[in-house]
């Protein structure tokens, strides 16, 4: 379920009549904007409010192809209400959390920016962000808190419903307004001619209040998907818990002893001690990674004048979590001796590549597994195992190799590979479907 796709329809229902049943006693809307208007020209006559600016050239506003209900009618944002930026303020006046001196929300852009000593609103308002990447975004501010230049407050006027007025905004999508510059920005004139189908005042109480609780649901739908990922990614752990500790599979008497292959790779092998891998199942042992692989740093690609594209065979490997970068067409420095496990240094984070590819970070290392290791058994001990250190510590490949790693034999490394793999399909199948 796209839960995002489903908010946004249900908020598109509610702007076109559709999510709630009208009611013939309403008073109709077009009553509701008479008085608004007289309202705000009275306001405007006292001097409290300015007059809403208009563009020089209308904005493209939606046609509004389809009919709205009885009793509703179309108008602007800056008919139905005033639209003011907030105040300049220095980055040195705001605060990263509340304090007693600074205990007022400041909003900017992109919703909250911190806190300060003092206020220039007071009331329930919707914020539009009007500058940077998430401009056109709405938030509610209520009581005291601060509006830099950047948010602009929706000033409402004749009991038009607060809720109703932020979700309609959110509907709108502002951020199509904004201009296509390196900082994207909204202008007040272009959004006060941007066209707002309203509905009566009692019917906005009523929209307010679906929205409210459908949306309530889809909360309790995405809580439900984000337990249950987390519990998969769990899950995940856990069988791997068991699988390096001998206890996913069962053990077959027969099988040769982990031990005589570690003896065909060294004859001179001597088993770790079991200390930190107490109980293993006969026929297992441990020995220290360095022992069943060999590492190697790759040449970092250095882009020159060829740029990364979708369209290119050779993926390029990075270090952290993005893992691929880009795609690159040039053949020179292409790793191609495989399957082998990724290392990353830094974060020592590790994959197992089985197709051909390239290096953009020094900080990544190729290990390759000895033929008569599971090179996925290997990759599953390391997915689990990490190193723990203080923040920004390197662990050079050569220190992360010291890590013990219990052994099965060659044929129980292949049905744990195999068991894993399977339970792992179906766990993928259930994330997915989420």
């Amino acid at each position: 379920m796209d839960t995002k796709k489903l908010r946004q329809k249900i908020l598109d229902l509610a702007i076109r009549g559709k999510l709630v049943p009208q009611d013939p006693n309403d008073e109709p809307a077009s009553v509701l904007l008479e008085r608004i208007k007289a309202e705000k020209g009275r306001l405007i006559k006292e001097r409290k409010i300015k007059k809403s600016k208009k563009s020089v050239k209308t904005s493209d506003t939606p046609h509004y192809p389809y009919l709205l209900p009885n009793r509703w009618c179309l108008s602007t944002l800056g008919e139905v209400f005033t639209l003011q930026a907030g105040k300049n303020i220095t980055a040195k006046d705001i605060k990263d959390t509340t304090t007693e001196l600074h205990p007022y929300k400041c909003y900017g852009g992109n919703g909250v920016r911190g806190f300060v000593a003092s206020y220039n609103r007071e009331g329930d308002f919707s914020i539009i962000g009007r500058q940077g990447a998430l401009c056109g975004n709405i938030n509610i501010a209520k009581g005291k808190f601060y509006a830099t230049e950047h948010a602009v407050v929706v000033e409402r006027y004749c009991d038009v419903d607060l809720m109703w007025a932020y979700y309609t905004l959110t509907a709108l999508n502002l951020n199509q307004y904004a201009t296509a510059t390196a900082q994207p920005g909204l202008s007040v004139a272009v959004i006060n001619d941007v066209c707002i189908p309203i509905p009566p005042q009692k019917e906005q109480e009523r929209i307010s209040k679906e929205i409210e609780h459908w949306f309530a649901l889809i909360d309790q739908i995405e809580q439900g998907k984000a337990d249950l990922q987390t519990i998969i990614k769990q899950a995940k752990a856990k069988i791997l818990d068991l699988a390096i500790h001998g206890k996913l599979v069962p053990q077959d008497p027969n099988d040769e002893p982990a031990i005589e292959l570690l003896k065909r790779i060294n004859p001179d092998f001597i088993p770790c001690d079991n200390g930190h891998y107490t109980q293993l199942p006969e026929g297992w042992a441990v020995c220290r990674l360095e022992q069943i692989t060999n590492y190697e740093q790759p040449t970092a690609y250095i882009v020159n004048s060829t740029t990364y594209d979708d369209s290119y065979s050779t993926p390029v490997l990075t270090a952290g979590k993005s893992f691929i970068i880009g795609y690159t067409n040039e053949t020179a420095g292409i790793y191609s001796n495989l399957p082998c496990i990724i290392f990353d240094d830094f974060t020592t984070d590790s994959k197992k590549v089985n197709f051909p590819f390239k290096v953009k970070s020094s900080a990544m290392k190729i290990l390759k597994i000895h033929t008569d290791i599971e090179v996925d058994y290997v990759a599953m001990f390391m997915s689990i195992t990490k190193l723990v250190g203080g923040t920004h510590k390197r662990y050079w490949i050569s220190e992360y190799s010291k890590l013990e790693i219990p052994i099965p034999p060659k044929a129980e490394q292949k049905r744990i590979v195999y068991t894993v793999r399977e339970i792992f399909t179906q766990l993928n199948e259930i994330m997915e479907s989420l």
